[in-house]
């Protein structure tokens, strides 16, 4: 289970990214949870999905 936190939620998912899974896509199905709703969490708290860094980073001003 993800923590509801947004900030707890973010360490968690980049730490599970870094150490566990090779994209976004295979944690979300390995861990049951839904994409959207856990990009829209991060993207609220003004973090995006970067693909190739495979992790969620700041969004910059231009990308806001």
């Amino acid at each position: 289970m993800l923590p509801g936190d947004p900030v707890m939620l973010l360490s968690v998912v980049n730490t599970k990214l870094r150490d566990f899974y090779g994209s976004l896509d295979v944690l979300c199905e390995e861990m049951d949870a839904d994409k959207q709703e856990l990009t829209g969490k991060l993207a609220a708290a003004g973090y995006r999905y970067d693909e190739e860094r495979n992790q969620f980073v700041q969004r910059t001003a231009e990308q806001i």
